[in-house]
């Protein structure tokens, strides 16, 4: 059964499903099956944008939503730890959290250059390729807008590209091991985050600082929550947009 509700909705506002989803950045297939599938339903930002862009209430196009209150509750509840900085970041935490990887093992980040000297981040990369964890890197590309402008808001200018090479050349090693990707993207990122399964670490990005002076939030999945899958579809975009290398050379600037 069709969420008619919807479907009438945005026939009075004169939309179609394209330009729905061009609206909110979806694809059309996606509206559609918003419309055709009840179980379907959109993140609740989506459903917000949808309802603004509709002149609709929420509780309308999707009467069975849950209420805000419950919302924050759970979102609380997917909260486990803020710290005030990454370096306030217990340092075991980080291969201690990608130890547990079974099914999802994502960074993303501009460079994370600390990363790569952290030789116990490192064996557990390894150990877990070997089990068959697939694990995916995605480093800013040295040589894309995005980095620039990262590179001048924390005061480091062309530094920050310079770092980027540097963590592929520390990468080295795990090239060519199974299961083990890297990518190169040119988002503009608000956030680093090291993700694994149902766990994650969002390193915010501050304008004048480095990423080490920046909040972390450490999150987990929880049901009804939306917190995690906030961060974890933003990932997914990164991965889909994001360029395949398969050495460190294959980054402009780095030779073998």
């Amino acid at each position: 059964m069709a969420n008619e509700r919807l479907r009438g909705a945005i026939l009075e506002r004169g939309f179609t499903y394209e330009e729905v989803a061009e609206r909110l950045g979806v694809a059309s297939k996606t509206v559609e099956r918003w419309v055709s599938d009840p179980t379907r339903k959109p993140y609740r930002r989506f459903q917000y944008a949808v309802a603004s862009l509709l002149r609709y209430e929420v509780s309308y196009l999707w009467p069975d939503e849950r209420t805000m209150a419950e919302v924050a509750a759970a979102g609380n509840a997917e909260l486990v730890k803020l710290y005030p900085h990454r370096s306030a970041v217990p340092h075991s935490l980080w291969p201690t959290l990608f130890s547990q990887a079974l099914r999802h093992f994502d960074v993303l980040v501009y460079s994370g250059f600390w990363l790569t000297e952290d030789s116990a981040f490192l064996r557990v990369v390894k150990e877990k390729a070997s089990a068959g964890v697939p694990v995916r890197f995605m480093l800013g590309d040295p040589d894309s807008a995005a980095v620039a402008t990262r590179g001048d808001d924390e005061g480091i200018g062309p530094s920050m590209a310079s770092k980027i090479r540097n963590a592929l050349l520390n990468y080295s090693p795990l090239f060519g091991l199974p299961g083990v990707e890297f990518r190169l993207h040119s988002t503009t990122l608000y956030n680093s985050i090291y993700r694994t399964d149902n766990e994650l670490l969002a390193n915010g990005h501050v304008y004048g600082v480095g990423a080490y002076l920046a909040p972390v939030l450490h999150l987990q999945r929880v049901p009804g929550g939306e917190l995690f899958d906030t961060y974890a579809e933003s990932v997914e975009r990164v991965w889909e947009s994001a360029r395949p290398i398969s050495s460190p050379t294959d980054c402009a600037g780095i030779h073998a």
